[in-house]
């Protein structure tokens, strides 16, 4: 019933939020023409502030564009165009193509499949994008997918990532952010040991749980509070009729949302009182970033039930990687037979999702990887969300990560 009393609280509150859009539209209409009225312009002002938080307080299931046209490429604007590469009904290997006759190496971005579309990692993408042809998982809603199109499960997840190499073809890169980080070191495990020629010249792991067993945080207590069953029975839902995936069981990425959020309720409320300030007092530049990240981060889409119980059950309560117990298909997995892709992982000073240490865990599961192609960062200042995006990402860790790819390559 989890996904039907979310729906129903949406479709109850779209009326409200639908007449707040529209109320505020008609108020910034008003704001010139009261500009010189002392006492009726911070009125409308306010009113108009109240009336758009209200309008965007809402979840979406769109995923938002990538919006990348042109990048510097050297001392000229390439222009840019995403390409589908490859496609099943839950994934696409998405390339973001330039237009330079330039080779340069090709990196995969795996994205995290935990609630937010592969958008998240706009920021990252954009950093890699003058000096990589980069390559993303561009994951399907699972509420979109119909019944027909099968299951979805740990296993599926790490062979998408194994095909997408492969299409990628040998002497390719992956680097996987956060939650991914599991099963990408996992394929790059059976791969090495199936001698596929494929397998990566490097992979990155950026704050990804390879052993939660370190230095554990909130969401580690949490996932370990409970047994699986309970994450079955209270979290996970059925796609409604009115969707494509209708039947399909799903953890709903509203629910990831609010937990998310609930993590930092503080800060949210701050950032929407502040937002409110910004419209009132016109700060426009500031009210538009505002708007971008919450459209991003409101954005949600639900995850196969299979493979959101399977990914707490293996990584966070059994924590089968780390002892060696991880299975793919039937045949247990075995980092060490890893020997030619160098490993890099990266760590951020107060991530208060993956703690230190815990992605730095994949360089002991790797031991044939010779120590000058084993390399760690912890970025000091950041947490999680800044080991991969904004100004430490891009001024400091992408130049690590950069040297390391352009060593292998």
């Amino acid at each position: 019933m989890i996904y039907q009393i979310w729906q129903a609280q949406q479709d109850l509150q779209f009326p409200a939020r639908a007449f707040a859009a529209t109320a505020g539209r008609m108020l910034r209409q008003w704001e010139s023409a009261t500009a010189s009225v002392p006492l009726a312009a911070p009125f409308i002002r306010t009113a108009g502030a109240a009336m758009e938080l209200i309008a965007h307080a809402r979840t979406t299931h769109s995923r938002p564009d990538y919006g990348f046209t042109t990048v510097q490429v050297g001392n000229r604007a390439a222009q840019v165009t995403e390409e589908v590469v490859h496609e099943t009904p839950f994934g696409t290997l998405l390339r973001f193509a330039k237009d330079t006759p330039v080779q340069q190496p090709r990196v995969l971005v795996v994205a995290p499949m935990s609630g937010h579309f592969s958008t998240l990692l706009r920021g990252t993408v954009e950093t890699l994008l003058p000096d990589h042809d980069v390559y993303i998982t561009d994951w399907v809603n699972a509420r979109d997918v119909p019944l027909s199109a099968g299951g979805f499960d740990f296993d599926d997840f790490t062979d998408h990532i194994i095909r997408f190499l492969e299409v990628m073809g040998p002497g390719s890169h992956v680097l996987a952010v956060c939650q991914p980080a599991p099963a990408t070191l996992a394929a790059v495990a059976v791969m090495a040991e199936a001698r596929n020629r494929a397998t990566p010249a490097s992979m990155t792991l950026m704050a990804g749980p390879i052993d939660t067993r370190v230095h554990p945080t909130k969401v580690n207590d949490l996932a370990k509070s409970k047994p699986i069953e309970w994450f079955e029975r209270n979290l996970i839902g059925t796609v409604p009729e009115r969707y494509a995936g209708a039947g399909r069981r799903v953890y709903p990425g509203a629910v990831q949302l609010q937990a998310f959020m609930s993590m930092n309720l503080e800060r949210h409320m701050k950032a929407h009182r502040t937002q409110f300030e910004n419209i009132v007092a016109g700060r426009v530049e500031e009210a538009a970033a505002h708007r971008r990240f919450y459209d991003e981060y409101f954005a949600v889409m639900d995850l196969p039930a299979e493979y959101y119980l399977q990914t707490v059950q293996r990584i966070f309560q059994d924590h089968d990687l780390p002892r060696g117990e991880l299975v793919h298909r039937g045949r247990k997995v075995r980092p060490e037979a890893i020997r030619r892709t160098a490993l890099m992982t990266v760590e951020g000073e107060r991530d208060d999702i993956c703690a230190i240490g815990q992605t730095m865990a994949a360089l002991d599961l790797c031991p044939n990887i010779p120590l000058a192609n084993r390399h760690h960062h912890l970025q000091t200042g950041v947490g999680h969300y800044g080991v991969f995006s904004g100004r430490r990402w891009a001024n400091e860790v992408y130049p690590r990560v950069r040297a390391m790819i352009q060593a292998n390559s």
